[in-house]
């Protein structure tokens, strides 16, 4: 029964918001921190992506690949210490799961007939070589999970039905204009773990995407990259090298509710930088170095969530977080960390929280987890 529940954790990853991914395949996505969970701050349609269930119906196909495990329309080939992509696929497949195995390599008739699969798991191979026709038969793909692997650069043709990719911990260090045209359904993309500097996107390497999610996490940046898709509701940079955000730095990107920046270098943040965020509702900037809030906080009237541990804060004014007077602020903060800075706490008024929902969504005072 285990293939079942297989293809019942692929139909939940499917309606989860795209940070909160986990259990099933290591995304690596979470910081260890808790985040929001309301639907309307993904930007992600949660019925969009999903397989109509009765596709979904058992299949008396007698094809299953030596070793494998095939049940209703799952292909479960993990863990087998596979060199290629097994024969005798049965086309009516709709997820494929070639995770942990050694393959290094996709050839132009690897996924000749699988015209109906939605999904493909090749995380955790040694695949450094994919023909620029391997895809083409995917007309119906929408998740491609090829993390872990040993890829230089992003593949190419990749399906036009394509509505999430998961292409980090490899050793990309390009992004060339063009590598993602067509893509017109695309709304998730996690490339984090990837060499990548400012310098490796090409003008144009994200036009006409209209993505919800994009995470660079763990590159070499030492800056936001300029000319992302605008459409971002989620935005996630952390652990990186930026040391600074300038006033330019967010202007596109009026529609995040999320902003990802722990675990970087920053001392500073322009005054004016934040203003162009009026739907942001979560601000990662811990793990920095900066000397002070960031002003324009109290401006931020969805701001629901800010993570400022663990910088080189000394001091907390009454207005950093909340506005002066009533009305303006539409979403109390229901999380502000404030904790491993130096700030003398008995110092900080309590009237610096007024706009918060509860004392225990603060988490003050100089001391390590």
């Amino acid at each position: 029964m285990w293939p079942l529940w297989l293809l019942t954790s692929l139909l939940a990853l499917s309606q989860a918001l795209p940070f909160e991914q986990k259990g099933f395949w290591d995304f690596t996505l979470d910081d260890g921190l808790p985040m929001l969970n309301d639907e309307e701050a993904s930007g992600v349609d949660t019925t969009s992506g999903v397989p109509d269930l009765d596709s979904l119906t058992p299949t008396f196909s007698a094809m299953c690949p030596f070793g494998c495990h095939c049940h209703l329309r799952v292909v479960q080939c993990s863990d087998l210490g596979l060199k290629a992509v097994p024969k005798e696929i049965s086309p009516d497949t709709t997820l494929l799961d070639l995770q942990n195995n050694d393959i290094s390599e996709l050839r132009k008739d690897d996924f000749k007939g699988l015209q109906h699969l939605y999904a493909l798991v090749l995380v955790n191979n040694k695949i450094s070589k994919i023909h620029e026709k391997a895809f083409s038969p995917l007309r119906k793909l929408q998740k491609l999970y090829i993390s872990k692997n040993h890829l230089v650069e992003i593949p190419p043709n990749l399906p036009s039905s394509l509505v999430e990719l998961r292409i980090h911990d490899n050793r990309i260090r390009k992004v060339p204009k063009g590598v993602f045209s067509g893509l017109r359904n695309m709304n998730c993309i996690e490339m984090g773990g990837n060499p990548l500097e400012n310098s490796g996107f090409e003008p144009g390497a994200f036009d006409g995407l209209k993505l919800n999610y994009l995470r660079i996490s763990e590159a070499k940046l030492t800056g936001i990259p300029k000319d992302l898709p605008e459409t971002l509701n989620e935005l996630h940079l952390d652990h990186n090298k930026i040391q600074a955000i300038e006033l330019e730095d967010l202007l596109r990107y009026s529609k995040l509710y999320r902003l990802g920046l722990g675990h970087n270098q920053i001392r500073m943040i322009e005054n004016g930088s934040l203003s162009f965020l009026p739907t942001l509702r979560e601000l990662h900037l811990d793990n920095n170095k900066l000397s002070r809030v960031p002003t324009g906080l109290p401006d931020l009237k969805l701001l629901q969530v800010v993570y400022l541990h663990t910088n080189n804060i000394t001091k907390v004014g009454v207005n950093d977080f909340c506005p002066v007077g009533f009305g303006v602020k539409r979403a109390y903060y229901n999380g502000i960390s404030l904790f491993n800075n130096p700030v003398p706490y008995w110092e900080v008024q309590p009237a610096t929280f007024r706009c918060v929902t509860d004392r225990l969504a603060i988490q003050f005072g100089n001391y390590k987890k």
